[in-house]
């Protein structure tokens, strides 16, 4: 009997260590006061990016990014988040210089601190969310994750979580 309930217990904590933790939810206006909510991208991979618009690795994300746009199409939506001191002349500018399609929202904090669970953090900062408004992966920028931000690291766990092999 023992042995059955290890079992169990091992089984169940082999589980726990492998569900995701749950997206805080979130509203917050883009450049044009329209509202994002998380809830509106459910059913579909979300890559949520924290970036500033002076981040030079996150200008460089962009081509990244764009290359998932042209892969994924419509199964992934990407999703930009600042903070201050980015404001709207600025990202405005932002977006036009580097040919951004995808929203970027405005966020005060809260939002960052929810999600990164800290004060303080560098950008780009990204969370992998799947269709079950699940975090799958988050990265943030540094040596070990440049073919994330700059190669072609991010693709895989993409695939991953779309279920392709």
């Amino acid at each position: 009997m023992r042995t059955i309930i290890a079992a169990l217990l091992c089984a169940a904590a082999l589980s726990a260590a492998d569900a995701s933790r749950r997206a805080p939810g979130f509203s917050l206006p883009d450049s044009k006061q329209q509202q994002h909510d998380l809830a509106d991208y459910r059913g579909k991979v979300l890559i949520l990016e924290f970036m500033q618009t002076s981040c030079p690795h996150c200008a460089a994300f962009n081509s990244v990014l764009s290359r998932v746009e042209s892969k994924y199409g419509d199964r992934v939506v990407i999703l930009g988040v600042v903070n201050p001191p980015s404001d709207i002349p600025k990202v405005n500018a932002y977006i036009y210089a580097n040919k951004i399609a995808y929203p970027i929202v405005f966020d005060c904090g809260q939002v960052a601190y929810s999600y990164l669970r800290s004060g303080a953090f560098d950008t780009p900062h990204v969370y992998l969310i799947d269709a079950n408004g699940g975090i799958r992966d988050d990265f943030g920028y540094s040596d070990a994750t440049k073919d994330i931000f700059e190669g072609n690291g991010l693709f895989a766990h993409l695939d991953a979580i779309l279920g392709k092999k």
